[in-house]
């Protein structure tokens, strides 16, 4: 059985995370979700409601026989590593900054506990979506509904 470990702020879910977690699916038998936060970000929603978005989202899935946890997580995404039995931590790649920083990320997280990470490629159709974007398009009264899914879509209408 293979666990793994998809972490982020997801400040809010974008269609993108939700790509990643759907092919994520493809090889893990068992997928955590793990909502870290980032202190350095200004947050639309708290991370309580970001996991609320995300069981809203996967309640939604049928072709899905992966247990998902979605969890709410303040510290090291080593810690999650260790408290959940992960094999694997995966992140999406929009391009080569996302590669930088992961790449970094990846190398310290090793350095503290015995884990790969494997980058994946975001698809083509959602390689420019950022959590960031969709904050500001929200924020500016922009529509934001081709980038997020519908429960996000319903609480970003309720911030305005």
């Amino acid at each position: 059985m293979t666990t793994a470990l998809c972490p982020g702020s997801f400040d809010p879910p974008t269609n993108g995370h939700i790509d990643v977690i759907r092919r994520t699916a493809r090889f893990a038998d068992r997928i955590v979700v793990g909502v870290v936060g980032n202190p350095s970000k200004r947050a639309m929603f708290t991370p309580e409601r970001r996991v609320e978005l995300f069981d809203a989202v996967i309640a939604g899935w049928t072709d899905n026989d992966v247990h998902i946890e979605v969890i709410a997580h303040d510290g090291l995404v080593v810690d999650l590593v260790e408290s959940h039995d992960i094999d694997v931590i995966v992140k999406g790649l929009r391009g080569t900054i996302d590669f930088e920083n992961e790449q970094r990320m990846a190398h310290m997280n090793s350095t503290m506990v015995e884990v790969e990470t494997l980058f994946l490629p975001t698809s083509p159709e959602v390689s420019f979506i950022s959590s960031s974007l969709v904050r500001e398009i929200a924020t500016l009264g922009g529509s934001v509904d081709h980038l997020v899914p519908p429960p996000v879509r319903q609480a970003i209408g309720e911030t305005r």
